[in-house]
């Protein structure tokens, strides 16, 4: 999440084509931002070589999108939202739309399904409850401010955020019960594991700070002030364990200063922390500013993901770096000629992310899996547009969209 206030409005999908797809078994469901514990990671094994199952072309026009917040996968149904105000169901099986929702603004966040309905906010101040097997409204609830943040459901709570507004909780029913005040941060990425909320907006008397929050005793049990740790992006928090993974960028003129942080989410004590700036090789950033804030737009920029006692960053510099998650230490890291875009997902023990191209050197960008012990490069392939959001993993498939309105599934071809 970013403290600084945003007007940007990023266009993500203009329309959806229909295609022909191949059947996905049960099992597949991927429901929830980042999946279980915030790990980025699924036991699934998707071993490379992979070959595009499909893909789709969502808008016609040379627009360049900005950001591509990741679908969800619930019983063989993608749900996603777009810049034109829609919001999609699309049968895996078939390629069949199942419907599509109206609203009065773009859709930025990431949804979360549950058995019954599909949770996610637009840009027009509302948050929607709609049946995901019809797309008939259940409910609306105004938050008052553009609503592009993450969305989950822990018990009988339905929990997002408005930039600069609230962190609402609200009931399946569509019932307020209470809210936290968020007058300072915008792209609110959270999780909440036993019963614990990582991240709520600090108490109004720390505005510029962040907590892990009791959703059920409603008090927090720590925080964090943000004015020590000084930057401009917070990550969204991964879980291992008793410990919690988070990492921050902020522009120093000509390079980001990058930390990354592991603390025990019981208490708030820091672990360990490794700082490092960032590296492009030769590769030409106009405005290293603009580019940074440019990442800002994804709701998983820097995200960690979490593989055994390895946890894995990419933060849009040219180096993949992976940390010890019990001292800190480096255990690998590797360089590439372009820079990363997409936050990095784990299936099995392949690490996959998207590379940006280089129209200097006429360079396509790529989808790249490494090893997740050494980092070690298995495989790339080249992709119409820049991976704009972590791959979403769902049974034998990975999928993700692309700057240049492609919406991709790969699968294995052996």
């Amino acid at each position: 999440m970013v403290r600084i206030p945003s007007a940007f409005r990023a266009a993500l999908i203009a329309a959806v084509a229909l295609v022909m797809l191949a059947a996905c078994g049960p099992g597949n469901d991927w429901i929830v931002f980042r999946g279980e514990m915030g790990s980025g990671a699924t036991t699934t094994r998707l071993n490379p070589p992979l070959g595009t199952k499909w893909k789709l072309r969502l808008q016609l026009d040379e627009r360049t999108l900005k950001s591509f917040n990741p679908p969800i996968v619930k019983e063989n149904t993608i749900y996603f939202g777009s810049a034109d105000g829609n919001f999609y169901a699309l049968d895996i099986e078939t390629g069949y739309m199942n419907w599509v929702f109206r609203t009065g603004g773009a859709i930025n966040s990431v949804p979360f399904a549950d058995h019954e309905n599909v949770y996610f906010g637009s840009r027009d101040g509302h948050a929607y409850a709609v049946d995901r097997r019809t797309g008939t409204e259940i409910w609306r609830h105004r938050a008052g401010r553009p609503v592009n943040s993450s969305f989950t459901r822990y018990e009988d709570k339905v929990i997002f955020a408005s930039d600069g507004g609230n962190t609402f909780f609200i009931s399946p029913e569509g019932e307020l019960q209470f809210t936290v005040p968020n007058p300072i941060w915008h792209y609110n990425t959270f999780q909440v594991w036993e019963d614990v909320m990582y991240f709520a907006p600090g108490p109004m008397t720390q505005p510029h700070s962040f907590g892990a929050y009791d959703v059920m005793a409603r008090e927090y049990l720590w925080i964090l002030d943000t004015a020590a740790m000084d930057a401009t992006w917070y990550s969204f928090p991964g879980l291992s364990g008793d410990s919690l993974f988070m990492s921050t960028a902020q522009h120093r003129g000509n390079y980001w200063e990058l930390n990354y942080y592991a603390y025990d989410r019981h208490t708030g004590q820091r672990l360990w922390r490794q700082t490092d700036t960032s590296r492009f090789g030769g590769y030409h950033i106009e405005d290293l500013r603009r580019h940074l804030w440019d990442n800002f737009e994804l709701l998983d920029y820097m995200a960690p993901a979490i593989w055994r006692n390895t946890v894995i960053y990419t933060s849009g510099d040219t180096v993949v770096r992976a940390f010890d998650t019990r001292t800190g230490r480096p255990t690998w890291e590797r360089q590439f000629t372009t820079p990363a875009v997409s936050a990095p997902a784990i299936a099995g023990d392949r690490v996959y992310f998207g590379l940006r191209g280089d129209p200097a050197t006429g360079q396509s960008p790529r989808l790249v899996a490494l090893s997740a012990r050494d980092g070690r490069v298995l495989w790339d392939l080249d992709i119409e547009g820049t991976v704009l959001s972590a791959p979403v993993i769902a049974g034998k498939w990975i999928m993700f969209g692309t700057s240049r309105s492609f919406f991709y599934i790969l699968e294995e071809l052996y």
